[in-house]
């Protein structure tokens, strides 16, 4: 059996530093014995004692959920409810189809390809996926894929996505149609070729077809953590230049909220408020949450049902599912 040890002969270099290059510890080490040390596996057929263990069988049985939206330092992707929500689905079916999941935050290519020399896994669930160099990388990977809420296509991958710019253009029209011109747009970050941007594109053409002139400094981009919505809402309870507020994620608008009420301002009777998702905390707020829905569940089953597919070699006629959306109307938002 090839070692750690083999490979550092070959490349004339230290253990550890071979073993750093396989679990994508590489910020110490050059891009050309990286490039080395991944030559060298390939060349002798490296395979970790925990991949060869899975691999005595034909199937691991083990599938991947990767994450490559990098959260804030101090929270995992999964703090969010609606991916709990969806991941919850997700472990469900393929449990009762006796598979296996697991959850990883993979940033950067070098991750994701230690992730994948120490666990021999049969299919990859993928979200946060733009049009860059990471997914070039998973262009050549021998294993079935599944995108998540990606605009980025490949004939060889499937993808399960939702009517983003419908949205975003159905919760904006809402609250114009509610009197509201100063409408505000929050969200995490703005990146093309993305959700976000998907449903930011719906903001801007729904004020546009009323002829109401867009404001960049109504314009929010954050992360999602607690602290840092509710400091969203207590900043915007200082301004008088905001009646409503469109937020791209059901938990942005919870703390947005809660901001607003710890600094005196009410929801909707001074601000009115949309979300998106329409996860359990919209019945726990106060007032309840306007938002627009998906279907979490729908989007975990059929997810997997196209990684079960290619999977078992069925053909696959359809490689995308756009899901639908719809508004909810509660009690966050009030005619002006």
């Amino acid at each position: 059996m090839i070692t750690i040890k083999d490979i550092a002969q070959k490349v004339g270099v230290s253990c550890t530093t071979v073993s750093n290059v396989i679990h994508g510890k590489t910020g110490r080490v050059s891009a050309e014995t990286i490039s080395l040390i991944n030559e060298a596996i390939d060349e002798l057929g490296y395979v970790p004692n925990m991949s060869a263990r899975s691999l005595v069988s034909s199937s691991s049985k083990v599938i991947g959920m990767i994450s490559h939206l990098a959260p804030n330092k101090n929270e995992s992707f999964i703090e969010d409810p609606f991916h709990s929500a969806f991941i919850g689905s997700i472990e469900k079916i393929l449990r009762e189809n006796g598979y296996y999941l697991m959850l990883r935050t993979v940033e950067t290519t070098a991750d994701l390809l230690a992730f994948l020399r120490n666990w021999n896994v049969d299919g990859l669930f993928f979200t946060g996926v733009f049009e860059d160099e990471f997914f070039e990388a998973l262009i050549g990977l021998n294993v079935p894929i599944v995108l998540i809420d990606s605009y980025v296509t490949h004939p060889n991958m499937c993808n399960v996505g939702l009517e983003d710019y419908k949205g975003g253009y159905l919760a904006t029209r809402y609250l114009i149609e509610h009197g509201h011109k100063d409408i505000a747009f929050a969200s995490p970050t703005i990146r093309e070729r993305g959700v976000v941007s998907e449903r930011f594109l719906g903001y801007r053409n729904a004020l546009d077809e009323s002829s109401i002139p867009f404001r960049p400094e109504l314009v929010f981009q954050q992360e999602l953590d607690i602290a840092t919505t509710l400091a969203l809402g207590c900043n915007i309870a200082k301004r008088n230049d905001i009646t409503a507020i469109f937020t791209t994620a059901d938990i942005l608008a919870a703390g947005v909220m809660a901001g607003l009420q710890q600094s005196g301002r009410k929801v909707p009777d001074d601000i009115s408020i949309i979300g998106f998702d329409d996860i359990n905390i919209c019945h726990l707020t106060s007032p309840q949450l306007t938002t627009i829905h998906q279907d979490a569940p729908l989007k975990g089953k059929l997810a997997v049902n196209f990684l079960i597919d290619q999977l078992e070699q069925t053909p696959i006629k359809d490689r995308e599912i756009i899901l639908p959306i719809h508004l909810v109307e509660r009690g966050s938002v009030r005619y002006i």
